[in-house]
């Protein structure tokens, strides 16, 4: 009777416990562990990803096996197709994680009213600080070099990537021609905007070590060769 009195005891004072956390907008134990389950399926898929970018970088995309990102990552190779089918989605993953969010940001820009100058500056500024200083540009740097061998990744990150892009700068290229502020031809090719940021990735991976390349200064130039004051015809 005393067992059965102290087992009801104990049980309440569970649930006092758990009503108290709950007032008190701390998480119970059973949603404590999930979160904490949670956190770390995250930072495990994280660690992945990691490191399939460092050996995608150090092996090429062909060569790179999945054994060799599991040791990377300090996971049994099992564990990466718990999260990824295969290294081709892998690498899909890393385009989709690491730029589209700032596919997002230049589309915000494209919808901007303010002059193209003003906003080009501010794009070769976030593509210096948010690509070329960053792991991104390897990103970029393998889809140079393994797109055409892979047309499946190629259409990928053109879809993801790319025409977003193009249309967000199409646009923006458009308005300004409407404006005045650049010839009506260049929202045909806005792909002559982004011309010196692939120049510099690719001349980072090549030449960097025999002639350093000052990025800011060279998109800089590009710029007031883009919008220099055009004579009238």
């Amino acid at each position: 009777m005393a067992e059965h009195s102290t087992s009801r005891s104990t049980s309440s004072t569970a649930r006092r416990r758990r009503g108290a956390a709950r007032a008190a907008g701390r998480p119970g134990p059973r949603a404590a562990g999930l979160e904490t389950r949670k956190a770390r399926s995250a930072a495990k898929r994280q660690a992945i990803l990691a490191a399939a970018l460092d050996e995608f970088s150090a092996s090429g995309f062909a060569a790179a096996r999945l054994d060799d990102v599991a040791k990377r990552a300090g996971v049994a190779k099992g564990t990466i197709y718990l999260y990824f089918r295969d290294k081709e989605s892998l690498f899909q993953e890393l385009i989709r994680t690491m730029l589209t969010p700032l596919v997002g940001t230049i589309e915000a820009m494209g919808e901007s009213d303010l002059p193209l100058s003003a906003l080009a500056e501010h794009m070769a500024e976030l593509f210096v600080r948010e690509v070329y200083e960053t792991r991104r540009k390897d990103v970029i740097r393998l889809m140079l070099a393994e797109g055409r061998r892979f047309p499946k990744i190629a259409e990928f990150y053109y879809r993801e990537v790319l025409s977003r892009i193009i249309g967000a700068m199409r646009a923006l290229l458009a308005r300004a021609a409407a404006r005045g502020e650049v010839p009506a031809g260049l929202a045909d090719f806005p792909q002559l905007v982004a011309a010196p940021g692939l120049i510099a990735i690719v001349w980072s991976g090549l030449f960097e070590r025999f002639e350093p390349l000052d990025v800011r200064a060279l998109m800089k130039t590009h710029l007031e060769l883009l919008f220099a004051p055009r004579r009238p015809t």
